[in-house]
Parts: C-alpha cells; sequence; structure tokens
C-alpha cells in the first residue's frame, strides 16, 4: 500500500427495507424535474410508476428514457442526453441494473462538461465541472454501480467496452432497497451474485487494497457467502435479499477503491464483442481466474475460504485457500452459471477474437491489479480455458 489511500462514496446512501421512498426527498433537494433512466423490464415492474408517485408527492416532475435494452452503449448515452436537454431536466435517477447506472453516471457527466463520453477515458478529457445531480436505484444485488466512481460504456464504433473513472462519475445519492431485487430472476440472482462475490474478492486480493477497502470486502464477502444461495432457491426471501444487496453496496464501495483485477479486465471484452451481460461473463471467468491467482494470494484466499467453511480455523492458509477456490466453483455449478460455450457463443469466433480481447483487457489496465500479473500470452491461455470451462475440481491450471 502507498504512504497515504483515498476513499470514495456517494454522499448520502440510504440502505435497507423501504428505502425507495427516500427518492421523492432526495431528488427535489437537488432539482425540479428529473430523467428517469431505467428499461422496459423495470417500467413493467411498476417501478417507474411508483418512483413518479415519490416524485410527485414532493411536487417534482419528470421524464423517462426507457432506451437501455443491454449493456450500455454511447448509443444510449447520446439518446438519453438528447431527452434530458430537450425536457430542460435538472436532476437524474437511474433505476435499474448497472447498465441503467452507468448509463445515467455518463449522461450526468456529458451534460456539464460536453463532448463525446469516450474523451474521458484514461483521463484524456477531465470532468472539471460538477455533473448533473445524480440519485442511482439498482434492482439487482451485483453491480454496486450505484457506489462507484466508473462507468463502463460500450464504443459501438470499435466494439470497446470503455473503463472510464473519474470521481465526478460517482453519484450523488445510492438508494439501496432490498425489495426492489425480489423480483429478480433465479439466473440473474446467481449471475449479479456472483459478480458482486468477484467484486468483493478482486477489491481484497487488489494490489491497490487498503484498509478500508479490506474492511468492507470482508463483510460483503461473508453477507455474499452466506445468503446467495438462499437468495437464488427463494427469491421472496427478504432477509437473504437484504444480506445480497447491502453485501453488493459493500462490494461496490470496496473495489471502487481498490480496483479490480483480472476478472473484470477479461470480461469486459466478451460483453462487447459478444454481448454477454457483464454479471455473467465476470461469473463464468472468476473460478479459472482465481485458480491462476492463488499462489499469488493465499493468505487473502483463505480467508474468503473461512467464510465459506467457518470450522477451519485451524487449517493452513494454503488448504484454506484451496477451500475458497474449490467452494467459488462448487457455488458456480450449483446457481447453474454457464461456461461460454454453453452460452451459445461459437468456438471459431471466440478463438479469432481472443488476441484482440486479450488485448483490449490488458489496455483497461485492471489485469496489472491482480496479485499475479498475466501477460497477454496468460491471458489468452485463460480465455481457452473458459471457453468450455467445467466447475469441477479437475480443472487445475496447468494441466
Amino acid at each position: 500500500m502507498e504512504d497515504y489511500a483515498v476513499f470514495r462514496t456517494p454522499g448520502t446512501i440510504h440502505y435497507g427495507r423501504k428505502a425507495f421512498e427516500k427518492v421523492g426527498k432526495e431528488t427535489a433537494a437537488r432539482g425540479k424535474k428529473a430523467l428517469i433512466i431505467s428499461d422496459k423490464v423495470i417500467q413493467s415492474l411498476g417501478f417507474i410508476s411508483e418512483c413518479e408517485n415519490f416524485l410527485q408527492k414532493e411536487k417534482m416532475e419528470s421524464v423517462v428514457y426507457l432506451g437501455v435494452e443491454s449493456e450500455p452503449t454511447d448509443k444510449y448515452v447520446d439518446e438519453a442526453l438528447e431527452l434530458f436537454e430537450k425536457e430542460q431536466c435538472d436532476t437524474i435517477i437511474s433505476l435499474g441494473g448497472g447498465s441503467c447506472i452507468d448509463t445515467a453516471k455518463a449522461v450526468a457527466v456529458v451534460q456539464t462538461n460536453g463532448g463525446y463520453i469516450g474523451d474521458y477515458m484514461g483521463g484524456k478529457k477531465l470532468a472539471e465541472k460538477s455533473p448533473v445531480p445524480h440519485i442511482s436505484i439498482p434492482t439487482t444485488a451485483g453491480t454496486g454501480s450505484e457506489a462507484t466512481d466508473a462507468t463502463i460504456i460500450t464504443n459501438t464504433t470499435n466494439n470497446v467496452k470503455m473503463m472510464i473513472k473519474q470521481p465526478a462519475f460517482m453519484p450523488d445519492v445510492a438508494i439501496v432497497d432490498p425489495y426492489l431485487t425480489v423480483s429478480s430472476p433465479p439466473s440473474v440472482t446467481a449471475a449479479t451474485g456472483v459478480d458482486a462475490l468477484s467484486h468483493a474478492i478482486e477489491a481484497y486480493v487488489s494490489r491497490r487494497a487498503q484498509p478500508m477497502t479490506d474492511m468492507l470486502a470482508l463483510s460483503a464477502m461473508e453477507k455474499i457467502v452466506g445468503s446467495i444461495k438462499a437468495a437464488y432457491e427463494d427469491g421472496n426471501n427478504i432477509s437473504a435479499r437484504e444480506a445480497m444487496a447491502l453485501g453488493s453496496l459493500q462490494a461496490g464501495m470496496a473495489f471502487t477503491n481498490a480496483s479490480v483485477c483480472l476478472v473484470h479486465g477479461m470480461s469486459r471484452p466478451i460483453g462487447a464483442l459478444f454481448h454477454v451481460p457483464h454479471g455473467f461473463s465476470n461469473a463464468m471467468l472468476l473460478p479459472a481466474v482465481l485458480e491462476f491467482s492463488k499462489e499469488a494470494s493465499i493468505s487473502r484466499l483463505a480467508d474468503l475460504g473461512r467464510f465459506f467453511q467457518p470450522n477451519t480455523s485451524n487449517l493452513s492458509d494454503e488448504k484454506a485457500a484451496d477451500i475458497a477456490v474449490e467452494a467459488v466453483k462448487n457455488l458456480c455449478l450449483e446457481l447453474k452459471i454457464p461456461n461460454l460455450k454453453g452460452w451459445g457463443i461459437d468456438q471459431a469466433a471466440f478463438e479469432t477474437a481472443i488476441s484482440k480481447m486479450a488485448g483490449d483487457a490488458l489496455a483497461s489496465g485492471s489485469p496489472q491489479n491482480n496479485p499475479k500479473v498475466p501477460s497477454k500470452q496468460e491471458i489468452e491461455e485463460l480465455y481457452l480455458k473458459c471457453y468450455d470451462y467445467k466447475f469441477t475440481s479437475e480443472n487445475v491450471v496447468g494441466s
């Protein structure tokens, strides 16, 4: 760790049952007319009308953008920004999964600072003006985007997922209500849950980890490990949903300050080229990447292993780390996480894209935070391994 560290969070966080009711007051404190960025699934669940009712109680006007259909793209940003300006809005509410939240972050920054969202990648353009006030409300327990200062937007011209990180992208308010996650189907609960677990693990093993992020990452891992199967098996288990929502929030706060690592570096190109949702691609990659990284992070993975098997305090770190890797693989198997082949990705097309994906992964900077920093060739080998990966103990790196 460096001599000092920086820790950023949203200015206000509401979390717990019925936290959604706070959206009206929080938005009214910042403006008079809100753009709600969401999608048609969220609309069909009635969450948008509920949000509008909360706003109306505070005499707030609102308009809705429902164009987010998949992973966020620069096209969605342009469309939402055009609607924001046409309707003379002054605040933004993101209501949905990480795609809605990331789109809103981009609109909030570009509206006041100008340019194309890709201009902000790598710090080439800095957001010097305050962004539009942004209230983020996740409806899944997974991305943690409500508490991060980064946005992932696909450049539709070159099919590259742009990882853009600056303080201005941090939402002003995060509202995390487990009731909003109850409608998530088992497959989404599984993928976003493993995504949240990967956030916590990567924040904990990251070369940029710090005491504040360690505290949150450990708490997140404990909550997610202890509740993910219950939430998957019974979506109406509100106690499990609550633990998952809080664990995802904590993981988000951890990784935005400690950075993610190899899993995320490799998952973004898969999403950009093969349109695999972010949560699923992270879950597909996590076990194999843990195997690859284990020898460089034994003591930290041992802590994870002891969450999966609490009665292992007498085991060596080496054995507890082995338990962690095996437990994550078994978890993916139990949650029916598909591999890349099972998702339906054509093998020839995937293998053709491996060199580009490995290069894009390294260019994102995330793999450099990994406890074991990979070469381009090692990333290419991991992509090949993950294509038809079987979540069983027979998969050993180097075999």
